[in-house]
C-alpha cells in the first residue's frame, strides 16, 4: 500500500484548522437520558481523538423533547445538557482534535412521540426499524414554525457556549429541515410550502447570529432521495446552492433519507457510492465537500481526496469499529513505505513503532 498523500494533510477554513482530514460523522448512540450526555458519550468521542480523528461531529442533537428520533437520544434545549457537554468538548481538544455537534430536530421520524410534528401532517410511510411506533404528524402552525427556528438559535447558542469548534445543521435523512425542502413532505399552502427552502434558510440565519463570525457552518444534507418520487441530484443541488447563499460554509452531503428506500430507485451500497453527490454539490456550490459513503478503506479514502470530489472524508461503520482507524490504517501500510505513524498518543508509541 502507498503511503497516504491526502488523509494525513492539514485542512482549514475560518478559524476551524484541523490536523488532518478524517471526519467522524454522527450517528446516534441512543444512550442519553433527558437529552444529556454521560459516560458512554465521554468514552465515544474522546477515544476517536485518541484516535487521532481530525474532527469529531457529535451526533443528532436535539433542539426540543419532541425533536428526538428516540427518548434516549441527545438535547440541547437546557443548560444542563450544556454543561455536561463541555466536558466532552474539553478531552476531545486536550488529544488534539476538534470537535462539531450536529443540531436537528427529528419531525415526523420521532418515534413513540405523542406530539410528533411536521411540515404537513402525512405520515412517514413503513418503517425504518421493526419496532418503531411512527404516528401521523400534525402540521405546524405559522407560529410554531417560528418557535422551532428559535429553538434551534437557543441549542446552537448553547453549543457555542459549550466550546464547540463547528456547527452541523442536520438538513438530510429525512428529518425535519429536510422535510421542509422535500416536495413529497412539504405540502404547505403558506409560504413555507411556496418557498420550501424558507424554513432551512431561516434557520441558517439564525444560527450564524449566536456564532463566532469565524466559526464555520456545516449543512448536512441529502443530495438525492432513494424513494418512489423522490427529489433527484439537481434538486438536490438546487437544496445545496440555497443553503450555501443563506451562509453554510461547508456542505456534507449524503443521500436518501425521506421515506422508504426503494430498492429500484437505491444505488448498490459499494464503496464510494456517494462520492459523486458530493463532487456535483461542490461543483455547484464551490464549497468543501464532506464526503460518506462507505469509505472504511484507507485506500478509497484517500483516493476520494486526490480526485477532488471532496475536501474531507467521512468514515462511520470503521471508526465504530475501531476507535484507532486512521492509526492502525497507516501502521498497516509502514511495511511498505516505512513512513511512521502519525498523531500517535505518546502512551502507544510503542505500539505503533514509533
Amino acid at each position: 500500500m502507498a503511503k497516504f498523500r491526502y488523509l494525513n494533510t492539514p485542512f482549514a477554513i475560518k478559524n476551524l484548522e484541523l490536523k488532518n482530514r478524517l471526519v467522524m460523522p454522527p450517528m446516534c448512540q441512543y444512550q442519553a437520558t433527558d437529552g444529556v450526555p454521560n459516560d458512554w458519550h465521554y468514552v465515544h468521542y474522546v477515544s476517536r481523538a485518541v484516535g487521532g480523528v481530525g474532527l469529531i461531529i457529535v451526533e443528532m442533537t436535539n433542539v426540543a423533547p419532541n425533536g428526538r428520533i428516540s427518548p434516549n437520544c441527545l438535547g440541547l434545549w437546557n443548560d444542563e445538557q450544556r454543561d455536561a457537554f463541555k466536558k466532552i468538548v474539553d478531552a476531545v481538544h486536550a488529544r488534539g482534535s476538534k470537535i462539531a455537534i450536529q443540531i436537528a430536530h427529528a419531525g415526523r421520524k420521532a418515534q413513540d412521540c405523542a406530539d410528533a410534528v411536521a411540515p404537513s401532517a402525512i405520515h412517514y410511510g413503513s418503517l425504518d426499524f421493526p419496532g418503531q411506533n411512527l404516528i401521523t404528524p400534525r402540521a405546524l402552525s405559522h407560529e410554531e414554525v417560528g418557535e422551532i427556528v428559535q429553538a434551534f438559535q437557543d441549542a446552537v447558542r448553547r453549543a457555542v457556549e459549550a466550546g464547540f469548534d463547528a456547527i452541523e445543521l442536520h438538513g438530510a435523512h429525512g428529518y425535519l429541515i429536510h422535510q421542509f425542502h422535500a416536495p413529497k413532505s412539504n405540502t404547505r399552502d403558506d409560504e413555507y410550502g411556496e418557498n420550501k427552502f424558507l424554513f432551512g434558510e431561516q434557520v441558517i440565519a439564525a444560527a450564524k447570529a449566536v456564532m463566532p463570525s469565524e466559526m464555520p457552518l456545516l449543512v448536512r444534507i441529502s443530495a438525492q432521495e432513494y424513494g418512489a418520487n423522490g427529489y433527484d441530484l439537481a434538486y438536490g443541488c438546487e437544496v445545496a446552492k440555497r443553503y450555501a447563499a443563506a451562509g453554510a460554509d461547508v456542505m456534507d452531503v449524503s443521500g436518501g433519507g425521506d421515506g422508504v428506500l426503494d430498492p429500484a430507485h437505491t444505488p448498490p451500497m459499494t464503496a464510494g457510492y456517494q462520492v459523486h453527490l458530493a463532487d456535483a454539490v461542490k461543483k455547484a456550490t464551490g464549497l468543501p465537500v464532506i464526503a460518506v459513503g462507505l469509505l472504511d478503506d484507507p485506500a478509497v479514502a484517500d483516493y476520494v481526496l486526490g480526485s477532488g470530489a471532496a475536501d474531507l472524508v467521512a468514515v462511520g461503520r470503521g471508526l465504530l469499529r475501531d476507535p484507532y482507524w486512521l492509526l492502525n490504517a497507516q501502521y498497516r501500510q509502514t511495511a511498505a513505505d516505512a513512513a511512521p505513524v502519525q498523531f500517535v498518543p505518546d502512551s502507544y508509541r510503542r505500539g505503533f513503532g514509533v
